[in-house]
């Protein structure tokens, strides 16, 4: 009788253990993503400081993104037989280094080659940082696991940002670079002293639970369609704000913090119901992003019209990559790290095709089109992705089965 009583004092170290290792890759996650907009917030501070023109200091997010989609993929499959331990306290220090050189940068050169290095670290983390923290619970808890770590995530947007950006105008853009090395470092520590080293390609969490090609093709297509859509129009966001609904220059950032805060409500929504209802909890955000993109152009001109529909948009675009994450850790066809490279490359590629194209017939439609193209572009995702959802709903799904 004695002997059941052992189990819970040995699974509550490990418990704690796999706790801490999910803060380490929260404050990770949140680390890079910072790192990766700040820019965005400092442009004339940077320009100004480092003598170049605004367009290069916004090549500094457009050549982060490019960087993250072409080399997730190739990164990912050249460390497959490295254990997920080494391969994140190696990406953890090199985000700690080139943070600091962002820090130290006196020119732009060396500011740009810090921002790369950075990139190609995100890269391989997203690939690896799911996997690995799934690894340290049951199976049955994936979805929430990747709902969590997802936090990490849209917490940068909704407070790293803004306060980067508030940081550095009253202490100097070098700042903001500052307290992320220490981030970053605390992360570095939490990760690589409590992961577990364990073999590659071993555990639950190495394979998808409902291997399925198909699905996972209509994953990365909805992934890509997603993030291109959101990215035609939300890249033009303040031009919009102003130009069209009539906002003050004063009512941006506050009105972006409502998106910030509505992203992390949407992901705390969605999160604990991914292990159950994974394909619904990609299918209902797309379609609410496709009606808030929708709103935004049709009634662009009210101003609480616009405020509850940029809301709404942040309600729906963070789940979207959250639910993608977690269904593809599910139908990944082979290596699970692979699977969530080529779901990060899709992401990243739509978010540059969408900028792109955004800017391509901002000439044509205006801004205000810019949402309706992006709206239509995420009509073509939900259209993909509805026949599954709709099986899933059904039961006929192998995927949904196993949740």
């Amino acid at each position: 009788m004695p002997a059941p009583a052992a189990r819970p004092a040995t699974a509550r170290p490990a418990a704690v253990r796999g706790a801490l290792v999910v803060a380490g890759l929260m404050l990770a996650a949140f680390t890079f993503n910072t790192t990766e907009n700040l820019p965005v917030g400092l442009l004339g501070d940077v320009s100004h400081d480092l003598g170049v023109p605004l367009a290069a200091v916004g090549y500094l997010v457009t050549g982060y993104g490019v960087t993250v989609a072409l080399f997730s993929l190739p990164l990912a499959r050249a460390v497959r037989a490295v254990p997920h331990r080494y391969v994140l306290g190696g990406v953890g220090g090199v985000l700690v280094t080139a943070s600091w050189l962002s820090a130290l940068a006196g020119s732009y050169g060396v500011l740009f080659g810090a921002r790369l290095a950075t990139a190609l670290a995100q890269a391989l983390f997203w690939a690896v940082m799911g996997p690995a923290a799934v690894g340290l619970f049951g199976p049955e808890r994936r979805g929430r696991v990747i709902g969590v770590l997802s936090v990490g995530g849209s917490l940068a947007t909704a407070l790293g940002v803004p306060a980067g950006t508030w940081f550095g105008r009253h202490a100097g853009w070098h700042g903001p670079f500052a307290v992320l090395t220490g981030l970053g470092a605390l992360a570095l520590v939490l990760v690589a002293a409590l992961l577990p080293t364990t073999r590659p390609g071993t555990g639950h969490a190495a394979y998808g639970t409902a291997p399925d090609r198909r699905a996972f093709a209509v994953v990365l297509a909805t992934t890509a369609l997603s993030g291109m859509g959101a990215y035609t129009g939300f890249t033009y966001v303040e031009k919009f704000l102003t130009d069209v609904s009539g906002f003050p220059g004063s009512a941006v950032s506050p009105l972006l913090l409502v998106f910030g805060v509505a992203a992390l409500a949407g992901i705390a929504a969605a999160g604990p119901l991914l292990d159950r209802l994974p394909w619904a909890m990609l299918a209902a955000p797309v379609a609410l992003q496709t009606a808030a993109m929708a709103t935004l152009w049709a009634a662009g001109g009210t101003r609480w019209l616009v405020t509850v529909a940029l809301a709404l948009l942040g309600v729906a675009v963070a789940p979207v990559v959250m639910a993608s994450q977690a269904l593809v850790l599910r139908v990944a066809p082979g290596r699970t790290e692979t699977a969530v490279a080529a779901n990060s490359a899709a992401f990243n590629t739509g978010v540059a095709l969408g900028a792109l194209t955004g800017g391509l017939i901002l000439p044509l439609v205006s801004v205000r089109g810019t949402f309706l193209a992006g709206a239509v572009c995420t009509a073509v995702a939900l259209v993909l992705l509805a026949p599954r959802a709709r099986r899933a709903r059904a039961g006929t799904y192998s995927g949904a089965q196993a949740g």
